[in-house]
């Protein structure tokens, strides 16, 4: 069975990856710090708004093993809400696209669902941390939704990070971006 890879890129097409296989899970993060962080970079001229209209931000999860940075990495910044922050946005600075969000210590880059062409993007499968939206009421119940992260979206992870024999790949980015 031939595996699928996906292209993507940045607005300006400047900067290039692949991904291949089936993502980990497709999500709408609503916390706090996701939230922060869209709203800082959108004071940038981004492409298109980060947030969904229900204020999330969408990201398709995928192992680090499965995603290929083909060009443009010197286009790569980071950023992050503070200097102690243990996660990091990035962004190809060519255009102000978002990339990924990535945990420290992650073995999987969450990359933004606004890389995809409307009706390329994978379904949405879950909603997490909807206690911190801005509106709970309005956060539709299409997909499952539930205030904290749940124990299935954390096994969907270790069972990913398994089968990578628990490496956790670094992606390398030179420089920063503030916003």
């Amino acid at each position: 069975m031939k595996t699928k890879t996906t292209h993507l890129s940045c607005a300006c097409g400047a900067f290039c990856l692949e991904v291949h296989g089936t993502p980990i899970i497709s999500a709408e993060c609503h916390c706090k710090s996701c939230s922060d962080a869209a709203r800082r970079l959108e004071t940038l001229p981004v492409p298109e708004a980060i947030r969904t209209i229900h204020g999330g931000t969408r990201y398709v999860l995928y192992r680090k093993d499965r995603i290929s940075l083909l060009a443009g990495t010197e286009n790569l910044r980071e950023f992050r809400l503070g200097p102690n922050a243990s996660t990091r946005r990035v962004l190809a600075s060519c255009c102000n696209t978002p990339i990924f969000l990535e945990f420290k210590g992650g073995h999987w880059l969450s990359l933004y669902g606004n890389l995809w062409k409307r009706n390329d993007l994978p379904p949405l499968e879950l909603r997490t941390m909807t206690q911190d939206a801005p509106d709970r009421a309005s956060v539709p119940d299409d997909v499952p939704s539930s205030a904290l992260a749940t124990a299935g979206f954390y096994g969907r992870l270790l069972v990913a990070w398994i089968a990578m024999g628990f490496k956790v790949p670094e992606v390398a980015v030179k420089g920063a971006i503030d916003a």
